[in-house]
């Protein structure tokens, strides 16, 4: 009999860690600079720091389940596990909508930003070419997206040591006097609000407990590539959002969507913002290929779990290794770039990365505290006081939405349940295929 094809341990920390980064994209800051900013009252600092606060508590959660179950169903395969099955369906259709939309946002932007370089080519154009490219380059193997974006990423960290130095420049020659940073009668509510969509540049940490089942050592690999991951980037996000929010107290945008471009134009001039552009370009195309690479794996292990259609959803080509139908599926959905506006998706993606973080606190509590009863005065604040304040943050941050995404997400919930509920009374794969043992999960 054939052995069926599986996917295969090959990445190290620092591939990992990469691949994490290229799905966050620094220079992210850039691509939702005017949504962020609009959001924050242009107290961006401040919603930072508080996002990272929020999120810090989210990733050690995430890091104490990646040790529990190694396995690249991430916070579906912690909630089904920890909690109840059927709440892990929930949360892993919720994350789908995190990890759906990622692909979208980044052929949006990439069609954004290059037909405002280049007016005559349509920007259908560029999303339909980006879009095929990632597909190609995710097929190949994870390895070459992992060496690829290692690159983008360094180069993308260069850009923004570039930046920051022309505006400390800047800010030295100007001889005016600089504005107290914390200065200003914003309400900490709207900050929040702000730091509920500045949350989506976070993303990414997460992204890579997806591809545990590829990662040498994850149970060690991944909790500290998470850790890694945040880490940088506060610094890549901070050092920029200070010394703009010193330079420019008061900003007027032409496009939102492009505000980040115009703020560019604005500190360097013309040779600074073609400059932007090139390395946007790699930007975007990195965090395509990961966000990709993320999406494809969730899909094929909710497939192999037979929650999705199992011929379709968990395969992996004999081949490449890769899961080639998942790729070409979420290369379809992708052409909703085509149709769609950014600030939407974004919060589709805030939408769902928000929902997964709260039942991830909340998977440790059950897992950890109830089911494993690690209760010493140590164990208590690792495992009950130190998720308990992380899903209390992300579920505050949740609550911020506008309606608009609350009602599209809860639309979205409403669609998987009315799935799960046709799956499990006529589809035969929605009452057999119990997962694997995720604690010791298929050769990778």
């Amino acid at each position: 009999m054939k052995e069926e094809a599986t996917l295969r341990k090959s990445l190290t920390l620092f591939q990992v860690v990469f691949l994490g980064l290229a799905w966050m994209t620094p220079m992210i800051y850039f691509s939702v600079y005017g949504i962020a900013y609009e959001n924050s009252h242009g107290m961006m600092t401040q919603a930072y720091l508080l996002a990272f606060i929020a999120i810090f508590f989210t990733a050690f959660s995430y890091g104490v389940m990646s040790k529990k179950y190694p396995t690249s169903g991430s916070a579906y395969a912690y909630a089904k596990r920890a909690i109840h099955p059927y709440l892990g369906f929930l949360v892993g259709w919720a994350l789908l909508l995190d990890y759906l939309f990622s692909p979208i946002i980044a052929c949006l932007t990439f069609g954004i930003y290059l037909h405002a370089q280049f007016p005559s080519v349509p920007a259908y154009i560029w999303i339909i070419a980006l879009n095929l490219l990632l597909a190609v380059v995710n097929i190949i193997g994870i390895n070459f997206s992992a060496n690829l974006s290692k690159l983008f990423v360094l180069i993308q960290i260069g850009f923004i040591a570039i930046f920051c130095t022309v505006l400390v420049n800047k800010l030295m020659s100007s001889g005016q006097p600089v504005q107290p940073l914390f200065s200003g009668d914003v309400p900490i509510s709207v900050i929040l609000a702000g730091a509920s969509i500045i949350c989506f540049s976070f993303l990414g940490f997460d992204s890579i407990t997806t591809m545990s089942e590829e990662t040498i050592r994850s149970e060690k690999t991944i909790p500290r590539a998470i850790m890694i991951i945040i880490f940088t980037a506060i610094v890549l996000y901070t050092g920029p959002s200070v010394l703009t929010q010193l330079a420019f107290p008061a900003m007027t945008f032409d496009n939102v969507d492009t505000a980040g471009f115009e703020l560019v134009k604005m500190v360097g001039g013309a040779g600074l913002s073609s400059l932007f552009i090139t390395v946007l370009i790699m930007a975007i195309f990195t965090q395509g290929l990961s966000s990709v690479v993320s999406v494809s794996r969730l899909l094929y292990v909710m497939g192999r779990d037979s929650i999705l259609p199992k011929r379709c959803f968990g395969f992996v080509h004999p081949k490449f290794n890769t899961p080639t139908n998942n790729i070409i599926i979420v290369s379809v959905i992708s052409l909703l770039a085509l149709v769609i506006d950014l600030e939407m998706a974004v919060k589709f993606v805030s939408f769902g990365a928000l929902s997964a973080f709260i039942c991830v606190n909340l998977s440790v509590i059950a897992q950890c505290y109830w089911k494993d009863k690690q209760r010493s005065f140590t164990q208590t604040i690792k495992y009950l006081i130190c998720p308990l304040i992380g899903a209390c943050f992300i579920s505050w941050l949740l609550s911020l939405l506008d309606k608009d995404a609350l009602i599209m997400g809860l639309v979205w919930l409403l669609l998987g349940i009315s799935y799960h509920l046709y799956r499990t009374k006529w589809s035969t794969a929605g009452r057999t295929g119990e997962a694997p043992d995720l604690k010791q999960p298929t050769s990778v």
